[in-house]
């Protein structure tokens, strides 16, 4: 064969691994030839997936290799950056579940390894990009987190990214002939959209209030040097909407807007043509009693501990103490038809706000009260906005250790859940399965201190690589967070930001059974070679189901990666 020849092989080649390489989503694949005919025919063999910022030094030290082949027996290496030095070395163990076209996956386990430092896997001489193993590696996340909630500020509360917005909330209260109408500016948008809600404000609001009394010495950051945390400062734009939700004694506002703000075309919402006609909807139920009064109990609580703002808490805790006296008497479920994010049980809500009563009053009885209820709800071996039982068993735990094993029994749940798969999920996949993760991760923090035992650090550490780029897709879902991250979210204010959602959280992979059952018109494809038949993502802003941030999300997440 000539040497012209022999060249323009060599050249074809080189152009046909770039074309191949410049296709994929990420640098991790390794291209290697399927034959070594002149034909110069490529395909991708192996990919690395893991956390994308790293890892602590005692954390579980995981990666999973999704592979075309058999590569069972297989070693691969953990070496040094700078030096190349081998530091870990190990045996590639009998593949875990197939995904997608990707027939074979193989954890890769270097937990041993804490020395601080960058390395990168070699598995047959194809090398990962960098992996930083160091106590400093989630430094700012829960900064970025926290950004997010000024994104979805509404009315005139200092929004970032647009302008005050929704300044006429609102015009009528629906369910309330009597009522003419209340001010309901102020509060979050609830997700990509412009409506808000009782029941998810309230769940976030308490979840940045409980975050910050679990572990206040990581919480106490102030940018803006105002002299309050950053993360009350948020919790405040919630407790203040809540106490506007209460227009009237005895009676709560559970939703503004209705399902019109998702029609009228993509907006910034001070440009929203439905701002002078958002109406509000009148309700109530056991399970909104006991979310909102466990939100405005902390808040009371914090408010005269952190601040000596006795006015402040005074007026919550009368809000809280006169809607907490309707539980008897409520329905336990509010029904209102054009009500969205509606619970299908009460027992953990009500259990939850209980607890909180009793923490801040001192009522003995309301323990007692609280107990009952913690029982009763059981385990719900789940985490969502309406799926809190776990958190307020805790809370209850804390003075009834003998209640522990409630919330044990979801761990131990999730743990079967996780081993059945190579990259460790804790729950089933739904709308919203980040935020069942991340929730799985915030159980297994509860349980460690109140025990004391790292029994479930694992799991936690597994979701926590799930969300930020140990999945099918290597992505990080959290916007800015990673190499590689959501850029096309379900937020429309984003979209008038050239993309830009710092610290958003996308909901992540759904169902395709679930998502076979909306009508979605998406743009963009560039994962779907990493979807499977059962499981898909999106990066589009038009997929309300895999890509839309929402604020509870957010909230549990700062929780999480503020106890990381």
């Amino acid at each position: 064969m000539s040497k012209i020849k022999i060249l323009l092989i060599v050249v074809t080649a080189a152009f046909l691994i770039s074309c191949v390489r410049s296709s994929l989503p990420e640098a991790k694949a390794k291209v290697i030839p399927v034959n070594t005919s002149e034909k110069g025919e490529f395909r991708i063999s192996f990919l690395y997936r893991f956390n994308q910022l790293g890892f602590k030094t005692l954390d579980t030290k995981t990666a999973v290799l999704m592979s075309e082949s058999e590569l069972s027996g297989k070693t691969f290496y953990l070496k040094e950056s700078k030096s190349n030095n081998t530091v870990f070395q190990g045996m590639l163990d009998i593949s875990g579940p197939a995904w997608g076209t990707f027939p074979k996956t193989y954890v890769i386990d270097f937990s041993s390894v804490s020395t601080p430092g960058s390395y990168y896997l070699d598995v047959e001489s194809y090398k990962s990009t960098t992996i930083r193993i160091g106590n400093e590696i989630y430094q700012g996340v829960v900064d970025s987190l926290l950004k997010f909630f000024r994104v979805q500020r509404c009315g005139p509360t200092n929004p970032i990214l647009h302008e005050p917005c929704h300044l006429s909330d609102c015009a009528t209260v629906i369910g309330d002939p009597a009522k003419g109408g209340a001010d309901l500016t102020g509060g979050w948008h609830d997700a990509g959209d412009y409506t808000k809600f009782l029941n998810t404000t309230a769940f976030t609001t308490y979840l940045l209030l409980f975050s910050y009394e679990f572990n206040k010495s990581k919480l106490e950051t102030d940018l803006n040097s105002n002299g309050a945390p950053d993360i009350l400062e948020e919790a405040r734009v919630g407790l203040d909407w809540l106490l506007r939700c209460n227009y009237e004694r005895n009676k709560l506002v559970i939703q503004v807007q209705d399902t019109r703000d998702q029609s009228v075309g993509w907006r910034l919402p001070e440009n929203d043509p439905l701002k002078f006609d958002r109406p509000a909807f009148a309700g109530m139920g056991k399970n909104l009693i006991g979310i909102y009064a466990a939100a405005l109990a902390i808040g009371s609580r914090i408010w005269r501990e952190r601040f000596s703002d006795n006015d402040f808490s005074d007026k919550l805790l009368k809000a809280a103490n006169e809607i907490f006296a309707l539980r008897k008497t409520a329905p336990d479920l509010d029904k209102t038809p054009e009500g969205m994010y509606q619970d299908s049980k009460f027992l953990g809500k009500l259990a939850l706000g209980t607890i909180e009563m009793y923490i801040t009053t001192k009522d003995h009885n309301l323990l007692e009260e609280a107990a009952g209820y913690a029982v009763k709800a059981g385990s719900d071996y789940w985490w969502s906005w309406g799926d809190v039982n776990s958190l307020a068993q805790y809370r209850v735990a804390k003075f009834k250790p003998e209640l522990t094993y409630l919330l044990e029994s979801n761990l131990t749940g999730f743990t079967e859940t996780s081993a059945k798969s190579s990259f460790g999920e804790a729950t089933a996949y739904t709308w919203g399965t980040t935020h069942a993760f991340l929730g799985a991760s915030l159980q297994s923090i509860l349980y460690n201190d109140l025990t004391k035992n790292n029994t479930y650090k694992r799991l936690s550490d597994s979701q926590i690589d799930y969300v930020l780029g140990k999945n099918p897709w290597g992505v990080s879902f959290i916007y800015g967070i990673g190499s590689r991250f959501t850029k096309n979210f379900h937020s429309q204010v984003a979209y008038f930001n050239g993309g830009y959602l710092p610290g958003g959280v996308a909901a992540g992979p759904a169902p395709a059974e679930l998502l076979s059952q909306f009508k979605i018109d998406r743009k963009n494809f560039v994962y779907n070679k990493f979807n499977s038949s059962e499981i898909l993502y999106y990066d589009d802003r038009n997929d309300y189901i895999t890509n839309e941030p929402t604020i509870v999300t957010n909230a549990t997440a700062v929780f999480v990666f503020s106890n990381k």
